[in-house]
């Protein structure tokens, strides 16, 4: 009879770990309404890493992969670094004089600005500079979605063949975050800098968004973490549409904004200031 407890006791601690090294997970499905206001489709994830604890937004679509489009910046500034295609974030590229629909692109720049204002030729050049095989070598050793470099080394992240799901963003935030991915300090130290898109007395956001087009398919992303204090949030918000809205870039922001703003992460109210 004693063993017989002892045995249940054992299995009821182990049960415990499991159950806690697996992470808590809750399933938001009134978070739609944010969603709704632009008329698209999506998903977010919360993680939270201090409670190992989740919080979804139509968690079945979570592992769809979809095209990374610009959040590819943050790996392609990694890589770039740490391949030595260019030695720091300073490093000025000259515009090529080719007029672009975003006036920020239409000027010489460097790596933080690219990033800041997501021009896209600064990092065709740094992937060309990378080259193919080292291109694709690091994809698979950070373990970067499908690491499919078909389409180019000009685009292979914007109409070629990579792909990436929100989770997988989420675990390659995670990595990066906790120094884990296969990269210097350096260079990981670097990137965080550049990630800086909000900062205030209470908290950092860094983060990056994405918009492109994966067959009829319009996709927009705005994925990061912030930390605050001693605690660190990592997000993922994935919207897609077949009828492209003229808000439609807005919304990747806007929804993951409200969407924390309703789960107390941050205030809405200090974002917009």
């Amino acid at each position: 009879m004693i063993k017989r407890t002892q045995f249940l006791i054992l299995l009821a601690v182990f049960c415990l770990i499991s159950s806690k090294s697996n992470g808590q997970t809750n399933n938001r499905s009134d978070l739609k309404k944010f969603y709704d206001e632009y008329q698209v489709q999506g998903s977010f994830i919360l993680y939270d890493q201090k409670n190992d604890h989740y919080t979804y937004y139509n968690q079945l679509q979570t592992t769809t992969a979809f095209t990374p489009a610009s959040t590819f910046k943050i790996c392609n500034s990694l890589i770039a670094l740490e391949t030595g295609a260019v030695k720091d974030e300073n490093v000025v590229f000259k515009w090529d004089k080719k007029e672009r629909p975003i006036p920020a692109w239409n000027a010489d720049t460097d790596m933080k600005n690219a990033f800041k204002n997501s021009t896209v030729w600064f990092y065709q050049e740094l992937a060309k500079l990378v080259g193919d095989e080292k291109m694709k070598f690091w994809l698979q050793k950070a373990n970067y979605g499908n690491g499919d470099i078909s389409g180019g080394i000009d685009g292979f992240w914007l109409w070629g063949g990579l792909r990436i799901s929100p989770i997988q963003q989420i675990n390659f935030l995670k990595e990066l975050q906790g120094n884990k991915l296969p990269f210097s300090p350096r260079t990981m130290d670097i990137v965080k800098n550049i990630m800086i898109a909000k900062q205030t007395n209470n908290y950092v956001i860094r983060a990056k968004t994405g918009n492109g087009k994966q067959g009829d398919l319009y996709v927009s992303w705005y994925v990061g973490y912030i930390t605050i204090a001693d605690r660190v949030y990592y997000f993922s918000n994935c919207i897609q549409t077949q009828d492209k809205k003229p808000d439609f870039k807005k919304a990747g922001i806007s929804i993951a904004i409200n969407i924390l703003d309703d789960l107390k992460i941050i205030k809405k109210q200090e974002w917009d200031n």
